[in-house]
């Protein structure tokens, strides 16, 4: 395997135990849209609890190349003052997204529908994602794009002078592609309809809903959902805490299930129900999972989980399931590692794209003696229960979801894991390595 001259390699060793509380970041998603709609708000919006690091530096940079001002007073906490709806200027110079997915999608819609052109690009790894789900439905409502083959960036956007209200029926399961679509349609006159035929996170509805935009939500025949937002409200600045990001605690949820000793209480996590399909799974498994303390912030229910270790079984994972854990099953395949028996997913399809989290899955899997079959949208573990070898050498792709669930594999395993680069978790999550340890975890450098 060839590896950079500069990649930071990390090695987990077996632990026996892990004990503590742990407090996560805040969650991204969220974060990423709490910015937004605060620079699109009348007036002045305090955030604390962002999730920090380059990707939400460059949602802010792009939102100060806006119009919007935002002043980061470090800790995760931000003070906006927004241009109100419709009151972006055409920027200077080319917004740049580093590697930010969420970044791009959602700011395509947030300027597609403004009467100038931006020109938008973003790292390697952000230029070789396609756009084109989100072009689609954008175009519809009357922006206009320049892209490379495939819809990737560097891309231009044009704004119509007058955007159109449209109904747009999702074709695959995006929260991202339906939130692009929500934020064009604050600046559009009227009334535009996302409908969803399977549920998506909806972070973006509750927090509009916070910000005083109106949504109508109604459930069609057949089950799907249509999410309506009348445009041009007047959004007003708030006050708000984001939650504690789920995806990430995943991690340290399923390290303590394995370790069977354990007895961690991971706080302040957000609990969702479109967010909370991991620990619904891991309690079939025979995880011991307690939720403690519920309470509601920015919106948004929150809990404390406390976790006890244990043995693990297999689990068949519905397809049904996947729009409510799709970040969290690089996690869940170590848990169906360490576990007894064939555990199967279904409903994986999104895994495939920008980088293919379910082929680097199965190798890592594979190089540390676990077997497993994938493939179009499914992935299949074969578990070990706690006779897992271990001491494979990873490859992560540069996936910060991916190095972080083989480091707790390494936890669980008879022998220690490496990790062949962990900028990823240095870029995401910094935090991880230091809140593992200090649960009793074995992480460091090779």
């Amino acid at each position: 395997m060839m590896r950079a001259a500069t990649a930071h390699l990390l090695k987990s060793s077996p632990v026996t135990r892990l004990e503590g509380r742990a407090r996560l970041p805040g969650d991204k998603a969220i974060s990423h849209r709490a910015l937004m709609l605060g620079a699109v708000a009348v007036g002045e919006t305090t955030i604390r609890g962002t999730r920090e690091g380059p990707d939400m530096v460059a949602t802010a940079t792009a939102l100060r190349q806006l119009g919007a001002t935002l002043d980061h007073l470090g800790g995760g906490e931000w003070r906006i003052h927004g241009v109100g709806v419709g009151g972006f200027r055409e920027p200077d110079d080319i917004v740049h997204l580093g590697d930010s997915g969420t970044s791009a999608r959602m700011l395509a819609g947030l300027v597609a529908s403004h009467d100038f052109t931006s020109f938008v690009t973003g790292g390697p790894y952000l230029q070789r994602r396609s756009m084109l789900r989100v072009i689609e439905p954008l175009s519809r409502m009357g922006a206009r794009f320049i892209a490379r083959s495939g819809g990737r960036l560097p891309l231009a956007i044009t704004g119509p002078q007058t955007a159109l209200p449209i109904e747009h029926r999702m074709s695959a399961r995006s929260s991202q592609v339906k939130s692009a679509i929500l934020m064009a349609a604050l600046n559009t006159p009227g009334e535009t309809t996302v409908i969803e035929p399977e549920p998506t996170r909806d972070h973006t509805e509750l927090l509009m809903e916070g910000f005083g935009a109106t949504l109508r939500r109604q459930r069609l025949d057949g089950g799907a959902l249509a999410i309506t937002v009348v445009g041009q409200p007047e959004l007003k600045g708030r006050a708000l805490v984001v939650p504690g990001d789920p995806s990430i605690g995943a991690f340290a949820v399923i390290a303590a299930a394995l370790a069977k000793d354990s007895d961690v209480t991971i706080m302040n996590v957000g609990v969702n129900p479109l967010r909370t399909g991991l620990f619904e799974t891991l309690r079939e498994m025979g995880a011991d999972l307690t939720f403690t303390n519920r309470r509601t912030m920015g919106g948004e229910p929150v809990a404390d989980i406390r976790v006890k270790g244990g043995a693990l079984r297999c689990v068949d994972v519905p397809a049904s399931r996947a729009p409510t854990m799709i970040d969290e099953y690089p996690a869940l395949a170590i848990a169906a590692a360490c576990a007894t028996g064939t555990s199967r997913m279904a409903g994986l399809a999104d895994l495939r794209e920008d980088g293919d989290k379910l082929a680097l899955i199965a190798a890592g899997l594979a190089v540390n003696g676990v077997k497993a079959e994938l493939g179009a949208d499914y992935l299949h573990v074969h578990g070990m229960g706690a006779a897992v070898p271990g001491g494979g050498m990873v490859e992560t792709g540069s996936d910060y979801y991916v190095a972080m669930a083989f480091l707790v594999l390494g936890m669980a395993a008879r022998a220690p894991v490496t990790i062949d680069d962990a900028k990823a978790i240095d870029t995401s999550f910094p935090g991880f390595i230091t809140m593992m340890n200090g649960l009793g975890a074995r992480i460091g450098d090779v």
